[in-house]
């Protein structure tokens, strides 16, 4: 079997159950899934506003990724639940290019019944130095 480490950090959303903030397994990181709740209040961030959900979903992945040691930078895959794709779609994406820049991660966005938040987003990344990945294009 083999091994793991948890990562938890105070600046990312607490677990509601029984799952870990990310494990690191080998060269990779996995993330819980995470909302756009603020960590030091516990309050859903821009109720109503995708866009602004988005950006502190990516908060909070980035908080993770860093107590694992990495940035989203080192992000190769993301998916992320939309409450509803067709309305949500377009404002939702117009947020990565703040948080991330060619080659951008694969993502897979899908609907989903999110109660009262309109963005999940979970991430796997490569730790930095890992010889895991090959370049991207020249």
């Amino acid at each position: 079997m083999t091994s793991s480490q948890y990562v938890d950090t105070l600046n990312a959303p607490r677990p509601r159950g029984h799952y870990a903030q990310a494990r690191i397994a080998g060269d990779l990181i996995f993330t819980a899934g995470f909302g756009p709740v603020d960590p030091a209040t516990g309050a859903l961030v821009g109720p109503g506003d995708v866009a602004e959900q988005t950006r502190q979903t990516l908060r909070n992945l980035q908080a993770v990724l860093a107590e694992a040691g990495a940035t989203l930078a080192d992000v190769v895959k993301l998916t992320a639940f939309l409450e509803d794709p067709d309305r949500d779609w377009d404002a939702y994406d117009a947020v990565f290019p703040e948080f991330f820049q060619p080659p951008y991660p694969a993502r897979l966005t899908a609907g989903a019944h999110l109660g009262t938040i309109l963005v999940e987003i979970e991430a796997v990344a490569v730790r930095p130095g890992s010889q895991t990945l090959a370049p991207g294009p020249q």
